[in-house]
C-alpha cells in the first residue's frame, strides 16, 4: 500500500476528508482487463479483512467496456460485486456508446476507433469486414438479444456522479465555473482539456479518470487515477479514509 499526499503548500489549508467511520475505494476506467479487475477486488477484499471499517464504499468511475478483450466479464464481476458489497458504479462515455449503439447502429464507425469491437466480440457478436447499413442495424440487433438482462439493468442504473465529504466523484471532470449540482452529463462524461488545465477550486476535491496518465496524479484540486489500465497492465485504486489518501 502506497501512501500519498498532495503537494505542501504556505498558507496549509484544511485537508479533504471522508465523513467519520467512511471508507472509500475508488477505481479507474477498467476496460475490458477482468484479470486487473479481480486483482483490484482481491485487494479491497485484503485490506478490509487486515483493517475493518465500519462503512465501506466502492466507487467505480467507468469505462468498464472496450478496448480490453473481456468486456462482458467485467460488467459480469460487477454485477456480483454489487450484490455483496456497497458500491456505487458511474458512467463512463464508453457504457453511454455501448446503449447508443442498440438504439442508433450508425455509430459504430466512431464506437469502433474507441475499442467497441472488443465488445462486440466479448459478447461472441463478430462484424463483418464490410459494415454497411443494414450489417450495422443487424450487428445492433445481435446485440441487444445477447446483452444480458443484468448487464442491461447495470448500465441503466449507473450515475452521473457521486459526492462523499470532500470529494467529487466522476468520469470525466467537470465544467469550470459551474457548481457541480448543475454540470451537465456531457462535461461529467467527456470533457478534458478545460478541466485538467484548471487550477481554479472547484469545491470539492474532483476524483476522476478519462484521460490516461503514467502514474496517479494528485493535484491540489483534482485527483486523476486512470493509469491506462488495459495497456499498462496497472488498474488503479485509491483508498480514502479521513483525511489520510493511499494506493492499494
Amino acid at each position: 500500500m502506497m501512501r500519498i499526499a498532495f503537494k505542501s503548500s504556505t498558507r496549509k489549508p484544511r485537508r479533504p476528508r471522508t465523513p467519520g467511520g467512511v471508507r472509500i475505494y475508488a477505481i479507474g476506467d477498467i476496460h475490458g482487463r477482468a484479470d486487473l479487475l479481480e486483482d483490484a477486488l482481491k485487494r479491497i477484499d485484503t485490506d478490509l479483512a487486515n483493517s475493518p471499517t465500519s462503512v465501506s464504499i466502492e466507487v467505480f468511475l467507468g469505462d468498464y467496456i472496450d478496448r480490453g478483450p473481456e468486456s462482458r466479464r467485467v460488467l459480469d464481476q460487477l454485477v456480483a460485486r454489487k450484490r455483496a458489497h456497497q458500491t456505487v458504479f458511474l458512467k463512463g462515455n464508453h457504457e453511454t456508446l455501448l446503449m447508443d449503439f442498440i438504439v442508433d447502429p450508425t455509430i459504430l464507425v466512431a464506437w469502433e476507433r474507441l475499442g467497441g469491437l472488443e465488445t462486440l466480440m466479448s459478447y461472441g457478436v463478430v462484424p463483418s469486414i464490410n459494415s454497411d447499413h443494414f450489417s450495422q442495424v443487424q450487428l445492433a440487433a445481435d446485440l441487444g438479444r445477447t446483452l444480458p438482462e443484468s448487464h442491461r439493468a447495470f448500465l441503466a442504473d449507473l450515475k452521473s456522479s457521486f459526492t462523499c465529504g470532500d470529494f467529487f466523484f466522476v468520469h470525466a471532470g467537470v465544467r469550470p465555473g459551474i457548481p457541480l449540482a448543475k454540470q451537465k452529463e456531457e462535461d461529467l462524461l467527456w470533457i478534458r482539456d478545460d478541466f485538467l488545465v484548471c487550477e481554479d477550486d472547484f469545491s470539492k476535491i474532483i476524483v476522476h479518470g478519462h484521460t490516461p496518465v503514467r502514474q496517479p496524479d494528485i493535484r491540489s484540486n483534482r485527483i486523476n487515477i486512470d493509469t491506462g489500465a488495459y495497456v499498462t497492465g496497472q488498474l488503479t485504486c485509491l483508498r480514502l479514509e479521513d483525511e489520510e489518501i493511499r494506493l492499494i
